[in-house]
């Protein structure tokens, strides 16, 4: 079962029907008598051939017009690439319908815009807030999630995934807060009733200047199916009736959408008619730019188009302000209960609620992750920070991806894609400024997190994104759903390759439930529903496997690769490895076939590995269990490992491929458009050779703890891992080692280093995970790696730390040399498992 390089898929031609019949010479064949006149013969002959062939053809026609009437015309086949697996649905499975379903049903699923609800359905009402932030005497409106706005601070300290959320967001001269609330209660609708809390504070240094002591606030409510809204009568009298909007949909049936405020005493409101949500704050803006204009406020226009599917309520007052927006759900039913349901979600009653809700976060978070008390208050906060904010992040999406096709395929003439099916996706996000979207590989590092908060929110993402899958049995690594969604992509990075995998890390999550499984650390009722779970996946979980096993198998039986790198180009200095989710990280310089990628062999071990603990937890067929079992034993068979991938000198494991150090980039003339640019230039023909550049990669088979405790490379290994001319520092472990001669270089003329340096919370937290594991293995190197272990943890929370407390924010990446975050921020994915470090909870691999 292990892979080898895929045949063609088409058999052998068969022999022709005539390859063994003889070959007659001409002089073989006998003479007639050439006296006999055969000219008769010959018109008949010519009558005889003229009649059949033309009685060939006219039934040939004749049997086409028949066929044609008789048989409809058949549809283009689709493609495989956007079929869907025919396997039945993990979110079909019971125990994601019924109160677990209505439950999620609402919450704040729209991470790219800083608070937003929606519902758990593709055309759901949405509702989110914007307001009027000051700079150097400027307005600038905030509502979508992005740096530019210079915000100092914002994001999830508590949330719960479910029902209870607390948000700060720290402007130049005033801080907001979000509370979030939901409550099912007799009489409402479908998923309860919600309410969100904005307070606003100014800063106190601020002077007496009205732009600075006044809030401007925007709440809106739209439906995305287009349906219209109506108009409450509290916008002309918010004393009096509390209602700003009312509508009607199939799902929680009328609605209504209260305000409650003793520090407001007026709205102003505007209603549009637009499918476009992703640009409301554009049409807002323009809005008040008009007013503006004509009238010299920044008022909204109390007008609204035609059954309007949006309505923006402004809000404006001085600070300090306090405003309860209230949504109820079922509100024409006999037992609504209205007034006392909306009475309950404002004022002094909310403010108890959200007390209790604060309680029970803070006691479970102490009781999921027992923290120490020797870390201090400080790394406390930060990590509620860090879960508050990947729960908050966890999004809900549905539309189309875009697919690459082949480029054989002439189903789209002139057009090199084709659209998946529809969708719907309900998962985390890396980052809601940079990246509020999903991405498949670091789902899996996401998940380790999440399940040991809530194991059903968790069970439910990954099932998400296995039903994702295709009939080949692939996943796209970027789901970009939904007009929201697209907004924040570049064009380049829309389009998925289905040639192309990406690390699958869903498997360090399987594999961590399944451990807890065998060690009885789940209730009864939740190892019964995660064991009914792995039963439904487990044919998606194959076909999953078996899509690695064969397309990205290399040419020695046992080896992979990672396909989809540019064999031809000329402006990367090392052409990227966009499907191993470590992008720039150096490969072989020259891509082809015999490339073997240790990572993904590693990554292929613990896939077969869970696949095979998974068979035996369920008490599948023998064959089965034997079949990933012998698999994972062929993976990890230390020897071969070695021979494919150990550089024996130094103790390094390391791709192999065709390879040259001697490329560079130099600036260049270009003919076909003068002007310069830099174009990579290769000085010395490449060999086939294992690839010089240590660093993340290298150290799979250590995190993959696949090296025996006693053996002299993993010495090696924690040599590299503690010496400070290749990968230790005081803040991390870098991606990539001082010695190596792609260490901090460019791979382009737009594209710094990424991969090359800097340090990654998720690799560390892998490691980390494995010095953890050799620390506890009895054998000649375990002091070591302890002193190793505990040293690193140390420096991993203290950079993230002090960089949280000085800048607000946790950071995509740490600069290897001070420390200091980098790249996106806001990055609270895959950096927030430095609360599992802190924690001391590592996967069982």
């Amino acid at each position: 079962m292990v892979g080898t390089s895929r045949g063609s898929t088409r058999s052998r031609a068969s022999k022709s029907s005539t390859e063994n019949s003889p070959i007659r010479k001409p002089n073989q064949m006998l003479r007639r008598d050439k006296t006999r006149d055969r000219s008769l013969i010959r018109i008949f002959s010519v009558n005889i051939k003229f009649l059949l062939g033309f009685g060939i053809i006219a039934f040939a026609i004749s049997l086409f017009f028949i066929n044609s009437l008789i048989k409809p015309m058949e549809k283009p086949q689709k493609p495989r690439v956007i079929t869907p697996l025919p396997a039945p649905k993990l979110m079909d499975l019971p125990m994601f319908q019924g109160d677990h379903r209505e439950s999620l049903y609402w919450g704040t699923y729209r991470p790219q815009v800083y608070f937003g609800v929606r519902a758990r359905t593709p055309q759901s009402l949405v509702a989110g807030l914007m307001w009027l932030g000051v700079k150097n005497g400027r307005y600038f409106m905030r509502h979508v999630c992005q740096d530019s706005d210079e915000l100092k601070q914002y994001g999830w300290t508590s949330h719960n995934g479910r029902d209870y959320g607390h948000q700060f967001l720290i402007e130049q001269t005033m801080t907001l807060t979000t509370h979030f609330l939901k409550s099912k209660d007799r009489g409402s609708g479908y998923g309860g009733d919600w309410a969100v809390r904005i307070g606003v504070q100014s800063d106190e240094s601020m002077s007496d200047e009205e732009m600075l002591n006044t809030a401007h606030l925007f709440f809106y409510v739209a439906d995305e199916s287009g349906k219209g809204l109506t108009l409450g009568s509290g916008v002309s009298d918010i004393h009096g009736d509390s209602i700003l909007a009312s509508g009607s949909r199939s799902d929680i049936g009328n609605w209504q959408l209260h305000l409650f405020s003793e520090d407001v005493s007026g709205v102003h409101y505007s209603g549009f008619k637009t499918p476009h949500i992703h640009n409301l704050s554009d049409v807002v803006q323009a809005n008040l730019a008009v007013q503006a204009r004509k009238f010299g406020h920044l008022l909204l226009s109390d007008l609204s188009d035609d059954s309007p599917n949006i309505l923006v309520f402004q809000i404006s007052a001085r600070i300090p302000l306090k405003a309860d927006i209230v949504l109820l759900s079922g509100t024409s039913a006999r037992d609504s209960r209205v007034e006392e349901r909306a009475s309950r979600l404002k004022g002094t009653s909310l403010t108890s609620l959200l007390s209790e809700k604060q309680n029970e976060f803070d006691n479970k978070f102490k009781k999921s992750f027992s923290l120490s008390d020797e870390l201090g208050l400080d790394p406390v906060t930060v990590g509620k920070a860090a879960l508050g904010n990947m729960l908050g992040g966890i999004g809900y999406f549905f539309g189309q991806s875009k697919i690459s096709l082949p480029s054989t395929s002439t189903l789209n003439a002139g057009d090199n894609s084709v659209l998946y099916w529809p969708a719907e996706l309900y998962t985390a996000v890396p980052s809601r400024p940079f990246f509020p979207r999903g991405f498949l590989w670091d789902e899996g590092f996401h998940q380790l997190l999440i399940w040991r908060w809530d194991i059903y929110i968790s069970l439910d993402i990954i099932g998400h994104w296995l039903d994702l899958m295709n009939i080949d049995g692939w996943i796209p690594r970027e789901l970009i759903l939904g007009a929201e969604a697209l907004s924040k992509v570049p064009e380049e990075f829309v389009l998925q390759h289905p040639t192309n995998g990406n690390p699958p890390t869903l498997f360090l999550t399987l594999r961590d439930l399944i451990s807890k499984l065998k060690k009885e650390k789940f209730a009864a009722t939740e190892a019964r529903d995660i064991s009914v779970f792995l039963d439904r996946a487990f044919v998606r979980l194959e076909a999953w496997f078996k899509w690695f096993n064969t397309t990205q198998a290399g040419k020695e039986r046992g080896s992979y690769y990672w396909h989809g790198r540019d064999t031809s180009t000329t402006r990367e200095l090392n052409p990227k490895t966009l499907s191993s989710g470590l992008d720039d990280y150096p490969r072989a310089s020259h891509p082809n076939g015999d490339e073997r990628h240790v990572d993904l062999r590693c990554w292929m071990h613990l896939a077969a590995d869970s696949m095979h603990s998974i068979a035996e937890l369920l008490k599948m067929d023998k064959d089965i269990q034997q079949e990933y079992s012998l698999t994972a034993k062929l993976l990890s068979d230390f020897e071969v490992l070695n021979q494919m991938h150990l550089d024996a000198a130094n103790g390094a494991y390391c791709d192999y491929g065709n390879h040259t150090e001697k490329v560079q980039l130099t600036w260049k003339i270009v003919e076909t458009d003068p002007k310069r640019e830099l174009l990579r230039q290769v000085l010395e023909k490449p060999v086939l050779q294992l690839v010089p550049h240590l660093g993340y990669v290298s150290l799979f088979p250590f995190i993959l703890r696949l090296i025996p405790p006693d053996s002299w490379i993993l010495e090696s290994q924690l040599e590299f891992i503690s010496n400070r001319s290749i990968l230790w520092t005081d803040f991390g472990l870098r991606s990539l080692s001082k010695t190596s001669s792609m260490y901090m270089k460019r791979n382009t003329e737009h594209d710094p280093p990424y991969w090359r340096g800097p340090i990654w919370i998720p690799l560390n937290y892998l490691i980390v995970s494995s010095l953890h594991h050799y620390s506890q293995e009895p054998g000649p190197y375990r002091e070591r790696a302890k002193t190793i272990y505990n040293e690193l943890r140390s420096n991993l929370i203290r950079n993230i730390v002090g960089n949280y407390r000085r800048t607000g924010y946790l950071w995509e990446q740490y600069d290897q040399k001070k420390g200091k975050g980098k790249g996106a921020r806001l990055f609270t994915g895959w950096t927030a498992t430095v609360l599992l470090i802190m924690a001391e909870a590592y996967p069982e691999v």
